[in-house]
């Protein structure tokens, strides 16, 4: 019984790609960064993530042995690192070049760092949403900027508008004074109009909070993401008659194409039991994806590398319990979309290679070596799965 199972741990970037002068991160490196953040605290504690093959995946990608990243006494998993072929360092590039679809077309970008938006398309998604105005338009943290912005949110009825370095328009309001489903709408609405703009998301942020307690964003986040340009082993595999459990925002990603069931859950460790459910319950020939967010949400962006850890040692801890429901039959891959080093200025992506960490289907444990594409996940899911080969990427099973 031929199942997939693939973790996106989402912006776990280990070292800088080759390419990454271009986008500004040289020297970037999420993992390693994170590791030391643990230094005269014993190291970084992932003996399962080690035993699959992370510590020595960053090592090959890197040139580093850090004290703060133990090497196991047996890897367990094959193990390799892959760079990213897309021209962006984004979610939707990163997961669409994953299940097989590069973005070899530009996203486009709102450069400016403050008025960041041109002043027709604000006065239309005005007029269309019917709003009394927007806050911010600028380039901002997300936490940042409602923090800044909430009070006169609240006071106006101004939704805060923003952007970051990736081609994305991003929409905050309170959840309750503002109402979820009128955010959603407002970003139904920017979708829209940004088509022109090829951005590749428009995300709703609600929060909620009060003036004197502050303002924290909630897990009803929503993305309304471009489609892929080419039809991505997912589409494949639901076409052919498989199924995809898609968990957390992986369907906002895909546009909803090629899901057969979206599971939400809010946090890592919900995310968690979200997916082990869905294991439980995925038959013949269907793959389960799960983007785990909170490393780049709350640690990556936030630049909280003693948080980041947390998280991944605490993801580290329950990843046995996966374990023990796959048999030799299931491919696991647990691999990354992006860096988010949370040490570097800024609060913005890095252009780093990814883990690419595969049990089961066959492999033994070892070395991939570097894979030229994270195509290669998705070329490999397609060949697990008996699909037609992608157009991308060389299978390592």
């Amino acid at each position: 019984m031929p199942r997939a199972i693939v973790l996106v741990l989402d912006s776990l970037g280990i070292g800088a790609s080759a390419d990454a002068a271009r986008f500004g991160d040289s020297g970037a490196d999420t993992l390693g960064q994170v590791a030391r953040s643990r230094a005269g605290q014993g190291g970084l504690q992932i003996p399962n993530l080690a035993s699959m093959g992370l510590v020595h995946a960053h090592r090959a990608s890197t040139g580093c042995c850090l004290p703060e990243l133990a090497l196991p006494n047996r890897v367990e998993a094959a193990w390799g690192y892959a760079r990213e072929q897309s021209t962006g360092k984004d979610t939707p590039s990163g997961h669409w070049e994953m299940a097989g679809v590069p973005v070899r077309f530009d996203f486009g970008y709102f450069r400016e760092r403050e008025n960041s938006f041109p002043e027709a398309l604000l006065s239309d998604l005005i007029a269309r949403a019917g709003l009394p105005g927007v806050l911010g338009n600028c380039h901002a943290s997300g936490t940042e900027i409602i923090d800044r912005l909430g009070a006169e949110h609240l006071s106006t009825g101004k939704p805060i508008v923003y952007t970051s370095a990736d081609s994305v328009f991003q929409v905050a309001a309170h959840e309750q004074q503002f109402g979820l489903e009128r955010l959603y709408q407002v970003c139904q609405i920017a979708r829209e109009l940004l088509m022109p703009f090829n951005i590749g998301r428009v995300i709703a942020r609600p929060f909620t909070g009060t003036i004197e307690d502050g303002f924290v964003r909630t897990g009803q986040r929503k993305d309304y993401s471009l489609m892929p340009p080419a039809p991505t082993v997912l589409d494949k595999l639901v076409a052919s008659g498989g199924e995809v459990l898609a968990v957390g925002k992986i369907a906002d990603i895909y546009a909803h194409s090629g899901i057969s069931r979206e599971i939400k859950a809010d946090g890592n460790q919900a995310l968690f039991d979200a997916t082990l459910a869905a294991v439980h319950e995925a038959g013949d020939r269907s793959l389960v994806m799960t983007n785990f967010v909170d490393f780049d949400m709350l640690y990556g962006h936030r630049r909280d590398a003693q948080g980041y850890a947390a998280a991944l040692e605490a993801f580290d801890r329950r990843l046995p319990e996966l374990l023990a429901l796959l048999d030799d039959n299931d491919l696991l891959v647990i691999s990354a979309d992006h860096g988010c080093d949370p040490t570097f200025a800024g609060s913005d992506h890095t252009r780093e290679h990814v883990p690419v960490l595969a049990r089961g289907a066959g492999l033994s444990p070892g070395p991939l070596g570097e894979r030229a594409s994270f195509a290669d996940i998705g070329q490999s899911v397609a060949f697990h799965l008996a699909l037609e080969p992608m157009a991308d990427g060389e299978r390592f099973c």
